[in-house]
């Protein structure tokens, strides 16, 4: 007799259990699905301080290597690798990279050695500053 009240007690205490963790689950998802804000602004975080700005990456910093982070705007398939644009919104650059599992819209960040391609016509210079992943 002792041992089956110890078991509807035990039963009972796991079903209250039950209960509070599944009260606690739906709040935390109905939170999450509001948007409650946590006062992080994600627009602006950055992943670490050596993030260089798109727009400050030139010529002259040919063969050395940057972070950036930014948006997948356009994808361009090459031979074994795939060349990614992206967008920081102080500039766009493409990237070039073994990596193909990127979208379009997607937030990365990425590490590459800066590289210029000079592509002189009719005696103006059209070349430009891309990335190579490393």
């Amino acid at each position: 007799m002792q041992k089956l009240s110890q078991s509807i007690v035990f039963r009972q205490q796991a079903k209250i259990f039950t209960v509070g963790l599944s009260f606690f689950l739906v709040w935390g998802f109905y939170a999450c699905g509001k948007g409650i804000n946590s006062g992080i602004n994600l627009k602006n975080l950055n992943i670490g301080a050596n993030v260089t700005q798109i727009q400050k990456i030139t010529q002259k910093n040919q063969d050395t290597t940057v972070y950036i982070q930014g948006k997948v705007e356009k994808i361009a398939p090459l031979i074994k690798k795939k060349a990614y644009e992206i967008n920081d919104s102080t500039g766009k650059i493409w990237v070039i990279t073994n990596q193909g599992n990127f979208s379009v819209g997607e937030q990365v960040v990425l590490k590459g050695n800066v590289q210029y391609k000079s592509i002189p016509l009719t005696g103006k210079e059209y070349g430009g500053v891309y990335l190579e992943e490393k």
